[in-house]
């Protein structure tokens, strides 16, 4: 094996790539990275039979051939080097790298055994990126994170013939985003039964695929059924330009939750969505691990309120315009917060905690008492009820006397 490749599209590749290593692998080859150097330029991948990673670089490549290298050593490695191009090459004592005067040799891992990467042969479809990577960022926050209860560690992901379905839910709160896709012609067959494909994707793993999404490349979905002649697991994958993840997908089924939303409310809240998230998240500061932040409604204005009893209390007035007999409410800051920046996203791109939709964008709160769910959805003026792709079902907090 000998090539050459570009140090920032090396490092680019590498640092993707090494994401998806196992912290603390079952045996050491599951740790390494292959580098696979043929006609097509480089290939970089790794699988820790849940996950697989795999991107291609182009590389001028001499000799083609395939080494399996400890991944994050490879990644600090390349991080270093200087901004030149760099030479790989086989060497007695494994592989040796050349970048400008920098020169290092690192032992190789045997790729004997290395399992094989696997292969989804199933296309279900396309997606635009950018929606995707919306949807993604605004449903995985509401995944648990509870190990103990696999099936809530994971984004439902229903497949139709025009509708993808997202959902996620740690119990207390439950996002929801549907969104439009386009079914591939092989998709229908499993579709044909029930009309739809259920299916539980990891949500850390879903989250890591929505980076690899650019803006102007489609994302093809791929599927692997699992109990097949291979006896492999079912398998989902996300492939964008040169890169394509993999991860198993969970067995078992997600929560009936479309029932678990109110059909009616008895209080309305528009409120602008990026001065109520600052006046929370300011709010909030004062509030002692588990405490709410409770929200006083009144003509034309909402007063976010918190307290630490004897060291601390906090208030802030936002405009809101708000109808309803139920004045008050109550919220964990953190679960509030998480919806109110979700539901903010009017458009393509993530929801992050640091941007918002354009300036002037409401987000709309509804709820019936104190102590029933509340639904957020994105507040434009003339919304029916349930009529968002995004809703954001998040369960009050009892303000203690």
């Amino acid at each position: 094996m000998k090539f050459r490749v570009e140090r920032d599209a090396l490092a680019e590749a590498v640092t993707w790539a090494a994401r998806a290593l196992p912290t603390r692998p079952v045996i050491p080859v599951l740790g390494g990275l292959l580098l696979r150097a043929g006609e097509d330029g480089l290939t970089l991948s790794c699988f820790d039979y849940e996950v697989s990673a795999r991107m291609r670089v182009p590389a001028d490549v001499a000799e083609p051939g395939a080494a399996l290298v400890p991944g994050r050593l490879l990644a600090e490695i390349i991080k270093s080097l200087p901004a030149q191009p760099a030479d790989f090459a086989d060497d007695p004592d494994g592989v040796s790298m050349i970048c400008g005067e920098a020169a290092f040799t690192v032992a190789t891992l045997p790729p004997a055994e290395y399992p094989d990467l696997p292969e989804l042969p199933l296309l279900a479809g396309t997606a635009d990126a950018a929606l995707l990577a919306a949807a993604i960022s605004q449903v995985t926050p509401a995944a648990s994170r509870d190990d103990t209860l696999p099936m809530l560690t994971a984004v439902s992901l229903e497949l139709t013939a025009g509708t993808m379905t997202l959902a996620a839910t740690d119990r207390y709160r439950l996002a929801v985003r549907d969104l439009t896709w386009s079914p591939a012609p092989g998709f229908a067959g499993m579709a044909a039964e029930s009309g739809k494909v259920a299916l539980l994707v990891p949500a850390r793993t879903l989250a890591d695929a929505a980076k690899m999404m650019s803006q102007d490349v489609p994302v093809r979905i791929m599927l692997r059924e699992g109990g097949g002649a291979d006896g492999g697991d079912a398998m989902i994958g996300f492939e964008a330009g040169r890169r394509r993840l993999t991860t198993r997908l969970l067995a078992g089924a997600f929560i009936r939750y479309r029932s678990r939303f109110p059909d009616e409310f008895g209080c309305t809240a528009d409120l602008p969505a990026e001065a109520f998230a600052e006046a929370v998240r300011r709010v909030s500061l004062v509030a002692e691990r588990g405490s709410p932040v409770q929200l006083s409604f009144a003509p034309g204005r909402v007063t976010v309120g918190a307290a630490t009893q004897g060291q601390a209390r906090a208030r802030e007035t936002v405009p809101a315009d708000f109808t309803g007999d139920e004045p008050d409410i109550a919220f964990s800051p953190h679960y509030l917060l998480d919806g109110v920046i979700a539901a903010a996203v009017a458009g393509p791109g993530p929801a992050r905690a640091d941007a918002y939709a354009p300036e002037g964008t409401r987000v709309r709160l509804r709820f019936t008492s104190a102590s029933k769910p509340a639904v957020i959805t994105h507040g434009s003026p003339g919304d029916a009820v349930g009529a968002s792709e995004f809703r954001y079902l998040v369960v009050p907090q009892r303000v203690q006397p």
